[in-house]
């Protein structure tokens, strides 16, 4: 395990923990990705989400159908349209995800070491003794004693709506099941998870692609979060699939680890990948307790030492229905950002919660205060290490940049894009200064119209730690000559001093390209 990345200046004066924040333009450099739906999904509110911190919006497809997430994510668009803030867009994929089918969303009541029968046959009707599923397969994966969780769809974990099973017996498609604890079933979705147990069910399903093609492919989403991805296969199995829908070959792939399958083939995954979703809900019922915060760091510190972005979930499911989080939960969310987490994901909190909005700039303080005492030397010094030598070009230039910030304590870092690729690698050095990441434009042609690239790539810096994006006027092209440059620099440091960003004598790092030299400067700031 790596030394710790908290940074705690001795000897601390304990009275100064109580002084208020100062309030930043960027709420927080962690992202916050927020799930839309029944209590977020008006435009008032969704435009409240955007001003609190949300970063991208996540439309989770286990939950309503294309038309219900098409008309929240017009009401996206004209939120970003009113509060001028960009957000980027990501599908979630259901995947083989197990449900029970209860037809008359009736309450069903289950009673501590009684039994309970999973069939699947759909057609029955749901009971205290019968829970159809949408698995015909269950019976052959299973064996006596094995572990069974069912939960209400995105359970917090504090519901009385969630039960343990275990296997009793297997009778032909039937599985038998003993009642742990008692609890009552109500809702109108409830998923089956089977503790470390192979599902014999693509990850992408036909309905999932069918999702993609008529809903993803038509609004260029940003992020596809691949649900219960178990191997690198299933990632390559993706972005083939994506590769044949026009637009979506850009789309990048975050693949969820929900399982000790995927936890099996983590490097893998990681490799292929374009970033990693920590479903911890999931991951909780297949790991011990004792061994959730061990795979947490590990997985983290791979993801970071990759330059790749990773997401955890699941910090504060108790918001769902309070005002406050747990003690637990406040410092769990710090811990996420110490331990080197890019973006925090809020999944019923903010799809279903009572306070989305709070939830988001509750979360967004937290993260604020933790990116405070980050130690970005120690942090800065291990990746450098695990880069080693000799570097890439774009590499030497990214960490360059980071360590001139540091020395000349620059206000903002920024960098000329035109991929996004340089100025993720600065991000991934984790200055404690933003990155104000230019993208310009690159005209491309299907020799039927001109169209410009650039979108895409500052919509999905919005998910990195840092890294904060603008485009650039598409007259200016990507190999511009020294005056273009400047006069886009001139653009983007006032929007930087707009923002409050930057201030009179402030010193600013700049990274571009000129001819075919990559350049790092500093220049200070007159009245």
């Amino acid at each position: 395990m790596h030394s710790t990345n908290l940074l705690l200046e001795e000897p601390i004066r304990m009275a100064s923990i109580l002084e208020p924040s100062k309030t930043s333009f960027f709420p927080a450099m962690t992202k916050i990705v927020g799930t839309l739906g029944p209590k977020s999904r008006s435009v008032d509110t969704i435009s409240a989400c955007l001003k609190a911190g949300m970063s991208v919006a996540r439309f989770d497809f286990s939950w309503g159908d294309a038309a219900y997430h098409q008309e929240t994510l017009e009401n996206l668009k004209l939120a970003i349209k009113a509060t001028k803030k960009l957000c980027a867009v990501m599908l979630d994929t259901v995947g083989p995800e197990l449900q029970v089918v209860n037809k008359n969303e009736t309450p069903i009541s289950l009673e501590e070491n009684g039994t309970v029968v999973l069939t699947p046959h759909q057609g029955q009707e749901a009971s205290s003794s019968l829970l159809p599923i949408n698995f015909s397969g269950l019976a052959k994966a299973v064996t006596p004693g094995a572990t069974i969780f069912v939960g209400q769809y995105l359970f917090t974990g504090s519901e009385t709506t969630s039960v343990w099973l275990e296997v009793s017996e297997v009778q032909g498609d039937d599985v038998v099941c003993i009642i742990k604890n008692t609890a009552t079933l109500a809702g109108s979705l409830f998923t089956l998870h089977c503790s470390q147990i192979h599902i014999d069910l693509p990850t992408l399903s036909d309905e999932d692609k069918d999702v993609i093609r008529k809903w993803g492919a038509p609004n260029k989403i940003d992020f596809l979060s691949l649900s219960y991805t178990r191997h690198a296969e299933d990632v390559r199995q993706a972005r083939e699939f994506l590769s044949k829908l026009g637009d979506l070959s850009q789309t990048q792939i975050f693949a969820k680890i929900e399982n000790v399958e995927g936890l099996n083939h983590f490097d893998e995954i990681l490799a292929e990948a374009d970033g990693i979703i920590m479903s911890r809900g999931n991951l909780g019922i297949d790991l011990p307790p004792e061994k959730v915060f061990l795979f947490q760091k590990s997985a983290l510190h791979k993801c970071n030492m990759a330059g790749k972005p990773a997401v955890v979930t699941r910090v504060v499911d108790s918001m769902t229905d309070n005002l406050r989080p747990t003690r637990a939960e406040a410092t769990d969310v710090a811990n996420a950002v110490l331990d080197g987490s890019d973006a925090i994901l809020l999944g019923a909190e903010t799809l279903r919660g009572l306070y989305p909005v709070e939830t988001i700039s509750t979360v967004g303080r937290i993260c604020a205060e933790a990116e405070k005492v980050f130690n970005q030397d120690l942090y800065y010094k291990r990746t450098l290490k695990y880069v080693g030598e000799p570097m890439t070009h774009l590499e030497a230039i990214a960490s360059s940049a980071v360590r001139a910030a540091i020395k000349v304590k620059a206000s903002v870092i920024i960098c000329f894009t035109s991929s996004g690729r340089a100025a993720r690698l600065i991000a991934k050095y984790r200055p404690s200064m933003p990155v104000l990441s230019v993208v310009i434009p690159r005209l491309k042609t299907n020799q039927l119209k001109w169209s410009f690239t650039g979108a895409f790539e500052a919509r999905q810096s919005l998910v990195v730690r840092g890294l904060f994006p603008m485009l650039a006027d598409p007259r200016h092209p990507a190999e511009s000559t020294s005056a273009t440059n400047e006069s886009v620099l001139k653009v983007a440091l006032d929007h930087g001093k707009a923002s409050g960003v930057i201030k009179s004598h402030d010193r600013v790092v700049v990274c571009q390209k000129v001819g075919d030299s990559s350049v790092v400067k500093i220049i200070e700031l007159d009245d």
